[in-house]
């Protein structure tokens, strides 16, 4: 099994965006939306998975997730419109 290492945004209830990365998209969606997950996640729930990002190293994903919580709303927006989250997930069959 390879393991992948992701940066992701969600949309919480409230339209917030939170940025995070992990070795599972599945698992932490669920830690999201059952409360475990960020502390700025919790009571803004459910999160919806509204951008992704696979990396090759825990390291790149990690550095990709300080860049994107640098950016501002809109321009975490426009990255949001401009990647493929679909084809993402059906490429590597995630199924969250």
């Amino acid at each position: 099994m390879d393991l992948r290492n992701y940066t992701y945004m969600v949309e919480c209830s409230d339209g917030s965006l939170y940025t995070g990365w992990t070795n599972c998209i599945e698992k932490r969606l669920k830690d999201h939306n059952s409360g475990k997950g960020a502390r700025f996640t919790r009571g803004r729930g459910p999160v919806k998975l509204r951008y992704l990002e696979i990396s090759n190293t825990k390291s790149e994903a990690m550095k990709r997730e300080a860049a994107i919580k640098k950016l501002n709303h809109a321009q975490k927006i426009q990255l949001i419109r401009q990647g493929e989250l679909e084809k993402i997930l059906e490429e590597n069959h995630i199924c969250i």
